[in-house]
């Protein structure tokens, strides 16, 4: 059970990475790649109906570990206080300005509403990097390098998914951004990759290259307008980079820590199973369904395809 724990909390943490990566992204483009009021709309409401759904990955993730492993969960965020901290805070400030956006009159108060939105999604992009590579590596240059290799790949996979979902003007510069992120992600990810502990395992090192190798495969579908192809080579590439770090962490989840001694009771262990069996189905099944029914590319305010717009409430 205890195994298992781990890869279920792994696997959630690996969907949030993954689907949370482009909402970052698309946070912090949306200011460059929406130069008036109505490409900002069109970028926002490409994530507007499922960037909160794709938090609960997150909150799911920390409950997981709060249940299974209620050590881990305290030295985790003890060791971690004030980047976590951070964290939440830029997730707040991005959710309100996401929210109120759309009901503010006066550019002038849309501008704060977007610095608040490239803000909070900047800072957990960094930090969430940061904070990983200092698990692995208690460095605070390593930390440095993880947050920004972080921040890079999530420009990547928010520009690749706004190529993916637009049309235009927009969507020629979400392919143009995706190829010059490529500039920063490719060197900093061969850092990150050198940096993993020489003893970690064969796997760990063969899913860390290939999520190189994907990355810059991404950047080549999307110079050859493949979109769909280069969003599922950059959602992989993230997949495999977090099955390295779980992978690594594996056999001690914080410094001094073993999974036996982070992990709650085999009765605590056995309620959550039946607990999880029973939910787990049901909230993938939810998110599947709202990706396939808001699937369509959007134009911007004024052509045929917004058929998301009344729905988002983001831009009215």
């Amino acid at each position: 059970m205890i195994d298992l724990w781990f890869v279920i909390i792994a696997f959630l943490w690996t969907g949030y990475f993954v689907l949370e990566g482009f909402d970052f992204g698309v946070g912090m483009l949306s200011p460059f790649l929406g130069r008036n009021e109505g490409q900002r709309k069109q970028v926002l409401q490409t994530i507007g109906p499922v960037w909160d759904g794709n938090e609960v990955w997150l909150i799911t993730a920390v409950g997981a570990m709060f249940a299974a492993f209620p050590a881990w969960y305290a030295g985790f965020l003890s060791s971690f206080y004030l980047p976590l901290t951070l964290v939440l805070a830029g997730l707040i400030v991005r959710g309100v300005a996401l929210e109120w956006r759309g009901k503010l009159e006066h550019s002038s108060d849309r501008a704060w509403a977007d610095v608040g939105i490239a803000a909070g999604s900047a800072l957990p992009a960094f930090l969430w990097g940061a904070v990983f590579a200092d698990v692995l590596l208690d460095s605070g240059v390593a930390a440095l390098v993880g947050g920004a290799f972080s921040l890079a790949v999530c420009l990547l996979h928010g520009a690749v998914f706004l190529a993916l979902r637009t049309e235009g003007v927009v969507r020629r510069r979400a392919r143009a951004a995706a190829m010059g992120t490529l500039v920063a992600v490719i060197p900093l990810g061969i850092v990150a990759l050198s940096s993993i502990p020489r003893e970690g395992s064969g796997a760990v090192w063969i899913a860390a290259g290939t999520a190189m190798a994907l990355l810059a495969a991404g950047g080549s579908l999307i110079w050859r307008r493949r979109e769909g192809w280069a969003f599922a080579a950059t959602a992989g590439a993230i997949a495999l980079a977090s099955a390295a770090l779980f992978g690594t962490l594996a056999g001690a989840p914080m410094p001094g820590l073993t999974l036996e001694q982070a992990a709650s009771g085999p009765y605590t262990l056995n309620v959550l199973t039946w607990i999880g069996l029973a939910i787990l189905p049901f909230v993938l099944g939810y998110q599947g369904w709202t990706y396939w029914v808001f699937r369509k590319r959007i134009s911007a305010p004024g052509g045929a395809a917004q058929v998301q717009r009344a729905q988002t409430g983001i831009g009215q």
